[in-house]
């Protein structure tokens, strides 16, 4: 059991479920900081420490960053 679950992490390739998923959470953070101009994509590629995962998107401007309150 112990080892599936090592073997299941340890993958070459992302879903296209698992990435519609990660860009709907990021879309919430990107628009936080970005007027985004369309669609997020997301490019995986594997290397040889591990991956390399490229978020892409057009954004119009960045938006005011505010200090969170404390």
């Amino acid at each position: 059991m112990k080892l599936n679950r090592i073997l299941s992490l340890d993958r070459e390739d992302i879903s296209e479920l698992e990435k519609r998923l990660f860009l709907e959470d990021l879309k919430k953070v990107c628009d936080e900081h970005f007027e985004r101009l369309g669609e997020i994509g997301i490019d995986v590629t594997r290397t040889d420490d591990g991956f390399s995962v490229c978020v892409i998107f057009g954004a119009r401007r960045i938006k005011n960053a505010k200090r969170p309150l404390q």
